[in-house]
């Protein structure tokens, strides 16, 4: 029986998400489309610019993306707690970046708002957008249907753009998220459509190596949870080597040796080097709705009431026996 979205999406059991939303019909709605010899990559912009709204507006973290043709990633990290620390005056400006709201809204925030009523209904708006403020369904909301909206109207059609509900990830420890994040930002290296991190367009790889001196305005830092911003899960160089030398194993004719430092990240994190790079080049293999290690594996699926939880296959090669200390102080 499948898992209701309470318990694949609950941040009591993981704050970091691997998150996917496809056109429909797998159409290169966001690419050149062969199909109608339209080129409609301008839409990459669209997406990237409705990530950076919505993650200037959500409790919730962008750690890395990709936009492609006809689909994208967004990793993320969940905040929950940061909403309550809120003014209800914030919690109606943050709404009102993706969302307008009624107009009673612009009336409180130039202090307009005057009878009990209008009180009491500004209440009832703030304690709802407060809740949906920390929930990924209303953060793909607020990408995904301006996209579809923008899109409609340009080709002058109706009906669907994109070809689903999200598909979400949960990613269980910090090798789960780093490999996620390297799976996310070597999309446009896996399909030929660039040879190195920095010229991929439309990926946080790119952003993070262009604004390297200076972190990213719409990217969260690589920090892990529970941990302060200075006790990084990895340094942004250490990211950025193991990017790198993951994408140039990816192409062909271009291995490259891996730094000798680079293991020990590897080690810290309990990834497999073998396993983790078949994860990255083979599309369908970092694909169950959970990825961790083994034993977080079984924690996971007693605390949900189950058995055992699908992804053993991959478990098996991209981890390693042992726990990293992240897993383990999460526990």
């Amino acid at each position: 029986m499948p898992l209701p979205r309470r318990q694949l999406i609950s941040p009591a059991t993981t704050p970091y998400y691997h998150i996917t939303s496809r056109c429909v019909r797998q159409q290169f709605l966001c690419g050149f489309d062969r199909a109608t010899g339209r080129d409609f990559s301008h839409r990459k912009d669209w997406i990237r610019e409705r990530f950076r709204r919505a993650a200037s507006a959500f409790a919730i973290d962008i750690h890395a993306y990709a936009v492609m043709s006809n689909h994208f990633h967004l990793v993320i990290e969940l905040r929950p707690s940061e909403v309550e620390r809120w003014s209800d005056r914030e919690v109606i400006q943050r709404w009102r970046r993706v969302f307008r709201g009624p107009p009673l809204l612009e009336r409180f925030l130039k202090s307009q708002v005057v009878t009990r009523g209008e009180r009491a209904t500004i209440h009832r708006l703030v304690a709802a957008y407060r809740e949906r403020l920390a929930s990924v369904s209303w953060f793909m909301r607020a990408i995904n249907e301006p996209i579809a909206r923008m899109a409609n109207q340009e080709d002058n059609v109706n009906g669907h753009f994109w070809s689903s509900r999200y598909r979400s990830q949960a990613l269980l420890t910090a090798g789960a998220l780093l490999a996620a994040m390297a799976y996310v930002d070597l999309n446009p290296v896996r399909a030929g459509m660039a040879q190195t991190p920095e010229t991929s367009d439309y990926t946080s790889i790119q952003e993070r190596i262009q604004q390297r001196r200076r972190a990213s305005r719409h990217l969260a830092p690589l920090t892990a949870p529970g941990r302060t911003e200075s006790e990084c899960l990895c340094s942004l160089d250490e990211y950025l080597m193991l990017v790198d030398w993951s994408g140039r194993s990816l192409v062909s004719g271009k291995r490259g040796a891996i730094p000798e430092h680079l293991p020990d990240l590897m080690v810290r994190l309990g990834l497999r080097q073998d396993g983790f790079l078949r994860a990255l080049s083979e599309p369908g293999k970092l694909s169950p709705r959970w990825l961790g290690s083994a034993s977080v594996l079984r924690r996971t699926a007693a605390r949900l009431g189950r058995r055992f939880l699908k992804g053993g296959t991959i478990t098996s090669e991209l981890f390693s026996a042992g726990e990293d200390r992240w897993s383990q102080a999460r526990s």
